[in-house]
């Protein structure tokens, strides 16, 4: 994916070492926002288990879903990345910074019906989209070379993981592996810098390939992270989500501040926390 000079030179080389960073920052965030950060997680944590409620006694449809949410995580992370941004500035990161995110997130933009000011929810439509896709197919999978109906984790790990015989389990994994690729690759970077600079969709997914094409390796190490944190969330009963959901997002800030150089793009003007009363 071919870039413009003027992308090219916004994409920042990072080093192995900063994705751990990002963590730590991530963590300073968490430990000074407390139950601020916390409540994004438990809400997730119960849309996880509603998931599961739902499709419990359908695992093909349960494993597809929840790995599908964790495809539109980095939407739903979007007023942590704003709690950031504020914690940044030095300036009072409130519940009203979440408020203002979701309802008033650039509040001086005067065209509403453009594209820009839909960017955000036309990324989360294209990763819902996408998520969707996701859940279908791995059903499909799953029902069609099953060899037994997979109703239950115990017949998944006991038909599907541990079976002896066929190569299901690995073409699941393989084919998530796949789609998810460009999807990371699409979104390593893009909800931050859409929330917080002018910038069309378009040119943020480019940014966004950017990252990883010019920090291959530090890239596939932060998406080992991601994965390995998110399946620790999960396989806790989805409660260890609740801790994992608010410290990736704020390190995900982190990380798009260190790997974008965003000097010559335009702020996206949000109502100011100084004006609201407290």
């Amino acid at each position: 994916m071919s870039q413009t000079p003027l992308q090219a030179s916004m994409v920042r080389a990072v080093s192995m070492g900063q994705t751990l960073g990002w963590l730590v920052l991530g963590m300073r965030d968490l430990v000074k926002l407390r139950w601020i950060s916390l409540a994004h997680g438990l809400v997730l944590t119960a849309v996880g288990g509603f998931i599961t409620l739902v499709a419990h006694d359908r695992f093909w449809l349960l494993a597809g879903a929840l790995s599908g949410f964790l495809f539109i995580a980095p939407v739903l992370a979007a007023s942590l990345y704003a709690l950031s941004r504020e914690l940044e500035k030095q300036e009072p990161a409130r519940w009203s910074t979440v408020w203002r995110t979701w309802t008033n997130w650039q509040a001086s933009h005067d065209d509403k019906l453009g594209n820009d000011y839909w960017c955000m929810v036309q990324f989360g439509l294209l990763l819902a989209l996408a998520s969707t896709g996701w859940v279908v197919t791995s059903a499909a999978l799953i029902t069609l070379l099953s060899p037994v109906p997979i109703q239950t984790p115990i017949d998944f790990l006991r038909f599907v993981a541990g079976a002896k015989d066929g190569w299901l389990f690995e073409i699941w994994l393989a084919l998530g592996g796949v789609m998810a690729a460009p999807i990371f690759a699409s979104s390593v970077v893009t909800m931050p810098l859409l929330l917080d600079r002018r910038i069309s969709l378009w040119q943020a997914v480019l940014l966004s390939w950017g990252v990883v094409l010019k920090n291959p390796v530090p890239m596939a190490a932060w998406a080992a992270i991601l994965l390995l944190m998110s399946l620790l969330g999960l396989g806790s009963l989805l409660l260890g989500l609740v801790f994992v959901i608010p410290l990736l997002g704020h390190a995900s800030w982190h990380a798009y501040r260190d790997l974008i150089n965003t000097q010559d793009l335009a702020l996206r003007q949000v109502p100011s926390a100084t004006t609201e009363p407290h």
